[in-house]
Order: C-alpha cells, then sequence, then structure tokens
C-alpha cells in the first residue's frame, strides 16, 4: 500500500460520507480471490454502507455469501456497497435505521428472515465518535449516543438474532486499537471499545456449548468516513502517522479478517480480538 497522506478535509456529519472522501478508500484489492469460504451463508453487517463495512459486506460476496447493509442516514453510500455486492453475483437488502434502538434491531432480523430466510454471521460494526480534549466539555446526550450506538446496539441486535444462530455461526465486532492503549481526545468512543472486549470475551463462553462462535477485530488507524467525519482538517491530513508503518489502513486490509473469522479456518477461536493496526506492540 503507498504511505502517501491523505489531503487535509472535513465532513460537519456522522458517520461521514465515503464518496466525498479524498481519495477513495479501497474496499477490496483486485488482487483477492474468494474460494466460497462462506458460500451461502448470510450475514448482517452494521455501519455496511462505507468504510470496514463495505469491505466485509463486498469480501464476503467475493467468499459466496449475501447479506444484510445497515446503515443510519447515508443511502448513497449504502446503494453503491448494495451495487458492488451484487456486481459479484450475490444479493444484498439494505435496511436504513438507528442500531442504537431497540426495536429497528428486532426489525433488522425479523426482514433478514423474511428475506434470506437465515443469519450465519452477525457483524457488529456501526460506530460513532468524537474528539474532546477535556472530559467536562462531553456532553450529556452525546456521551449517552455513544453508548447506544457503540455498545447497546450489539446487546439489542445479538438478543434478537441469536435464537436463530447455529452451531458453527459466528458474531464478530468492531473494536478499536483505542480499547488497549486508551486515547486522551476519544475517551468515551474508547470506553465503549473497552466494553466490546469485555462483551465478546463473555458471550463467547457463554455460547461455546452451542457451537457459536464470538472475535473481535482491533483495527488501528483505518482510512474510513468515520476519520475526516470526527477531526478537523490538520488532523486528518496526519492521521496514521501515528503507527509504526507511518500511514493509515485500508478497509482492504481489515475486510480479509472478518472472512477469517467467520470461517470454518478459524473454528478453534472464539473469545479472541484480531489486531490489524500498523505495527503497534500491545499488551494485551
Amino acid at each position: 500500500m503507498s504511505d502517501q497522506q491523505q489531503p487535509p478535509q472535513h465532513q460537519n456529519k456522522q458517520p461521514g460520507d465515503e464518496h466525498a472522501m479524498r481519495p477513495a478508500p479501497e474496499y477490496i484489492r483486485e488482487s483477492y480471490r474468494g474460494a466460497e469460504k462462506l458460500l451461502d451463508k448470510v450475514a448482517i453487517i452494521t455501519g455496511g454502507d462505507s468504510g470496514i463495512g463495505r469491505a466485509v459486506a463486498v469480501h464476503y460476496a467475493r467468499e459466496g455469501a449475501d447479506s444484510v447493509i445497515v446503515h443510519l442516514k447515508e443511502t448513497k453510500d449504502a446503494e453503491e456497497t448494495k451495487r458492488l455486492v451484487e456486481a459479484e453475483g450475490r444479493r444484498c437488502l439494505v435496511l436504513k435505521g438507528d442500531v442504537a434502538a431497540p426495536a429497528f434491531c428486532r426489525e433488522i432480523v425479523k426482514r433478514t428472515l423474511s428475506h434470506f430466510g437465515k443469519i450465519n454471521m452477525v457483524i457488529h460494526n456501526a460506530a460513532e465518535q468524537y474528539d474532546w480534549d477535556d472530559i467536562t466539555e462531553i456532553p450529556d446526550e452525546q456521551l449517552m449516543r455513544t453508548f447506544q450506538t457503540n455498545i447497546f446496539s450489539h446487546f439489542y441486535l445479538t438478543k434478537a438474532a441469536l435464537p436463530h444462530l447455529s452451531e458453527g455461526d459466528t458474531i464478530i465486532a468492531t473494536s478499536s486499537i483505542n480499547a488497549f492503549k486508551g486515547n486522551d481526545t476519544l475517551i468515551d468512543y474508547t470506553a465503549t471499545k473497552g466494553a466490546i472486549q469485555g462483551l465478546v470475551r463473555s458471550l463467547a463462553m457463554s455460547l461455546m456449548d452451542r457451537g457459536i462462535r464470538v472475535n473481535a477485530v482491533a483495527p488501528g488507524p483505518i482510512w474510513t468516513p468515520l476519520i475526516p467525519a470526527s477531526f478537523e482538517e490538520d488532523k486528518v491530513a496526519e492521521f496514521g502517522n501515528q503507527v509504526p508503518m507511518k500511514r493509515p489502513g485500508q478497509p482492504s486490509e481489515i475486510g480479509p479478517a472478518y472472512v477469517y473469522l467467520a470461517s470454518e479456518e478459524s473454528s478453534y477461536m472464539s473469545g479472541q480480538t484480531l489486531h490489524l493496526n500498523g505495527g503497534v506492540i500491545l499488551n494485551t
């Protein structure tokens, strides 16, 4: 991958629009060859319209899976992801709504079952983050919103989907490098990612006897719409410089990890986290 940095840019909305980013993120490498690892399986992917979620959907499609793309309000990005999945010869259902609402999470499961008849993978990927220098500046409403989106949604959607999952099915969460090293300006976001780690480990133990595996991916700085939507232009221009590889990662470098965790190749792994972070060494 190129180590060229992205130009300064900012978007005044969460979680951001991929079609407005320059350069556009890479969602899959041309060299990636599918091997039917997920043939005819069905995945629910929250935050599936762009960034890591889009990469997961397209990689899954290339491996033979259909997807339900859940997004908040980024209709243009979601429709592009649907087009990309269908270009791989697979089906894609797009659902618009707020995963912070328990009723909508139940609706996701209901409509997935109506459309595809089953659920095999639940990918918790939707998130939002805000950049604050001082914890006393974090508004109460934003604090609640960050937890509702980033961790409560995992409980809501898992509770709704779990009765329809069987042995061999998987749940995968998107954690963050920040859960392991901390972040002085993404305090509430980082706290939710730490909570995800606790949920993954506990849920993996709870579901072990049912043969349902639960794992996480902890990305480092990845070039997704959340970045220009979260930071001012100067921070965006320097984004990724803090890791040993001196660049942000691309969603295309993260997607294959979700393939591995959803496939039988990872059948001896549950309650674990894959760290894709540009070479940062963590004491995990």
